[in-house]
């Protein structure tokens, strides 16, 4: 898809388009837009998931992990 096409399906500007390809700066709001324009909006779930833990332990274990 052209940048052009894009900014015509998700309403976001060309020019916010080219920045956040060029300079990857974007308001979360084009984002989301842009996303639902190429069919990814499931992918935010993902992105804001929230760990489940069991015990202390595993929040512990994941804290040495970096998670």
């Amino acid at each position: 898809m052209s940048q052009t096409d894009l900014a015509v399906q998700s309403g976001v500007s060309l020019g916010s388009i080219r920045r956040f390809e060029q300079r990857h700066e974007i308001s979360l709001t084009a984002l989301v837009n842009i996303a639902f324009a190429l069919g990814c909006e499931r992918d935010f779930e993902s992105l804001f998931a929230r760990p489940y833990y069991e015990t202390i332990d595993d929040v512990i274990a994941a804290r040495k992990r970096g998670a």
